[in-house]
């Protein structure tokens, strides 16, 4: 990748042109300008992209599943969170999705007093599809998506 020239301010500009390309706008693309993002691949814990990382559909809409998502991290939008850099990672769609559907659950069920082995059970009991490569939730994996 092509560091953008004079200043040395470690901005990538081909990340940014990546973005542009595939039709991302706003806080990605400003982060990538500012040498934010170190990759154009998606920063989600768990990833389900079978092309990779790195594999992103340009935006339509309705955006598909593998477009290029701002993901409002570490404060959730409905927390008060904002798009802002100093809370942005870069995801899929469907794995921002996926992330935001398990943190929410998982906090109903602490907010209510569940033990971690107890969310495991009702996440399994509910078909909730656990990370890939795994068939079951347990409670390490509660805490680590709950956490991540």
């Amino acid at each position: 990748m092509t560091k953008a020239a004079a200043g040395g301010d470690g901005a990538d500009s081909s990340i940014a042109d990546q973005l542009h390309a595939l039709g991302a706008r706003g806080v990605l693309v400003q982060m990538a300008e500012r040498g934010q993002l170190l990759a154009l691949k998606c920063e989600m814990p768990q990833c389900y992209h079978h092309k990779g990382r790195g594999a992103f559909d340009p935006v339509t809409t309705p955006r598909t599943n593998w477009a290029p998502s701002p993901d409002h991290y570490p404060i959730l939008k409905k927390d008060g969170g904002h798009l802002r850099p100093e809370n942005v990672r870069l995801a899929h769609v469907w794995c921002n999705q996926r992330d935001y559907s398990w943190r929410t659950q998982i906090r109903t069920l602490l907010v209510k007093g569940k033990s971690l082995t107890e969310i495991a059970a009702t996440l399994n009991s509910r078909s909730v599809p656990p990370a890939h490569g795994t068939n079951r939730w347990t409670a390490a994996m509660v805490r680590k998506a709950y956490v991540s």
